[in-house]
């Protein structure tokens, strides 16, 4: 620690001492010279992994809740004895039996309306525990630990 000049000197940082007066080229408050900005930027490493592992997850949930939400509109066509040639009807039936699992025969009771609804009624808890169990092991596997790394930048032009 050395003294001189209106400063006190720790190592490599300079820092004004009050009893001596300013440091030279030292302006009044408030005032700033002209020709320079100051820019500060925090850098977060985990920033753009985090992102990244939130998009895939909002992805993946998308999806399951989508197949299941098929599934769902197909039990309520079939219980409500929507006419299986309509358009709607036989798009919504086609893209059920293409997500069911293959648990479209697993239970085989003698009524359709309750074959089509425990049928496809697992197969969409299914989708949304697959959804949940993808989401729960891509956020601990990519997700970073606890220790976390902050940059702080600070640029002078």
């Amino acid at each position: 620690m050395q003294g001189g000049g209106g400063a006190l000197t720790l190592d490599c940082m300079t820092i004004p001492d009050p009893e001596r007066g300013p440091r030279p080229g030292y302006e009044a408050p408030g005032y700033e010279a002209p020709g320079y900005e100051v820019h500060e930027e925090i850098e977060d490493s985990r920033a753009g992994r985090i992102r990244a592992v939130r998009m895939v997850c909002s992805v993946i949930t998308f999806i399951t809740v989508l197949f299941a939400v098929v599934l769902v509109a197909h039990i309520i066509l079939v219980l409500a004895e929507a006419n299986p040639k309509n358009g709607f009807a036989s798009f919504v039936s086609s893209w059920a039996s293409g997500v069911s699992l293959g648990l479209h025969n697993l239970f085989t009771p003698d009524a359709a309306k309750l074959r089509t609804f425990l049928n496809d009624g697992t197969a969409a808890i299914l989708w949304l525990l697959i959804g949940a169990a993808l989401n729960f092991l891509i956020r601990r596997f990519t997700l970073p630990g606890p220790r976390r790394s902050v940059d702080y930048r600070r640029t002078i032009e």
